[in-house]
């Protein structure tokens, strides 16, 4: 059903964003529609990138009362740092090409806020930089390449800049079929066709910051290949045809022994295999299908959560990370014995939106539903959360 609104709502600036739809509906406006669609596209039919959040209305909370909540404690210690919120700006490519002040921006943000930040391994700004000029606790999205020299200098250029994870992305084997970003031609660069022209002549804006500050690349990669940076190519194409498909848990122990700290596997979502994570040391996992970008048709993050904490949870930390889009969320996921919650969309919309300040908007905006909904929820600390405040339908 659509959500229905006393007055009519329109969102045209900044101020006009509550939530992170608001920011997406903001983010439409302001991007050409090959780089919207790259952001909001999903695998196949999208039902799994729907899902994702659908699974937290399939919940409800029990709240407590009279429990004295004047004064709370929203913060959690995971993967080795306490973070204020517990909340992970997930890892999320390409962020120059939604503002042009990209993973900067973001970094920023979560440095005030003391939260977790990732960038990845197709990261618009380098590794060195972002461990040269913010304090927040880092993690790199590690994705392993057919190319072992690429491989290794990842390693160490995130041991150089004092990284604090790495998180390696188990769930593109290959490519997801993002048929929205096949339908725009997107690309990275973006390549300027007849079919898309139009939109981008339509965003003056977006181009003149494009075209006119620095040049777009990848500069994690480029080192090694060019595709990405200097050579455009869909990340579809990417994917198949740089990453490994014969990474398997043997590679797994050799980058984590590589490696030698705090060790994250992105996109585990059986039991089977979070119990295989935890045999080989690993610290954390997210349980997570990529944004609904890989395999359409399969489960939500949260769906599955319960059985992979009850499995592994007295062993490694457990990170639920996709589709959140409300503090309420994030307080669902945790009171099912998550660590912590994460997600890349919630902030990319506002990104796109409008730059740091839009990002700002949007974590001070679930800052405030986290605190809000505790309070609601009768805890004054995280850890007061359990499955005895949740309901399922």
């Amino acid at each position: 059903m659509a959500r229905q609104f006393p007055v009519p709502h329109r969102v045209r600036t900044l101020a006009d964003c509550h939530n992170i739809e608001d920011f997406r509906t903001l983010a439409h406006r302001k991007l050409p529609f090959p780089v919207f669609h790259y952001i909001d596209g999903a695998g196949d039919d999208e039902l799994t990138k729907g899902r994702n959040t659908a699974a937290y209305a399939d919940v409800d909370l029990v709240p407590n009362v009279l429990a004295g909540v004047d004064e709370i404690d929203t913060s959690i210690t995971v993967m080795g740092r306490k973070t204020d919120l517990p909340l992970i700006l997930s890892p999320t490519a390409l962020q120059r090409l939604f503002h042009w002040q990209g993973e900067r921006a973001v970094a920023r943000v979560a440095e005030r806020h003391n939260l977790w930040f990732g960038i990845s391994s197709l990261s618009s700004v380098s590794i060195e930089e972002v461990g040269a000029n913010y304090a927040g606790p880092k993690l790199l999205q590690y994705y392993y390449h057919k190319d072992r020299g690429l491989n290794a200098a990842l390693v160490e250029r995130a041991k150089a800049a004092n990284f604090d994870a790495i998180a390696l992305t188990v769930d593109t084997i290959v490519s997801g079929n993002r048929e929205r970003c096949k339908r725009t031609g997107f690309t990275t660069p973006p390549k300027f066709t007849a079919r898309n022209f139009l939109s981008y002549a339509t965003h003056p804006a977006w181009g003149l910051n494009f075209l006119f500050r620095e040049r777009f690349s990848l500069p994690n990669l480029e080192t090694h290949v060019s595709e990405g940076s200097s050579s455009a190519i869909s990340i579809q194409d990417y994917f198949n045809s740089m990453l490994d498909r014969n990474m398997d848990w043997k590679a797994v122990e050799q980058l984590r022994q590589d490696w030698g700290g705090t060790f994250c596997l992105k996109g585990v979502m059986s039991v089977a295999d979070a119990k295989r994570a935890a045999d080989i040391g690993c610290n954390a996992i997210m349980v997570s299908n990529h944004g609904g970008r890989q395999l359409d048709g399969s489960r939500a993050p949260f769906d599955q959560l319960e059985e992979i904490v009850d499995a592994v949870g007295d062993r490694m930390e457990v990170i639920c990370d996709g589709g959140v889009r409300r503090g309420t969320h994030v307080l669902k996921a945790l009171a099912t014995g998550a660590t912590a919650a994460s997600g890349g969309r919630l902030y990319l919309y506002a990104l796109a939106a409008a730059g740091e300040a839009g990002v700002e908007r949007a974590v001070t905006i679930l800052k405030e539903e986290i605190e809000r909904g505790m309070r609601l929820m009768g805890v004054t600390s995280v850890d007061q959360l359990n499955r005895d405040m949740l309901r399922r339908r």
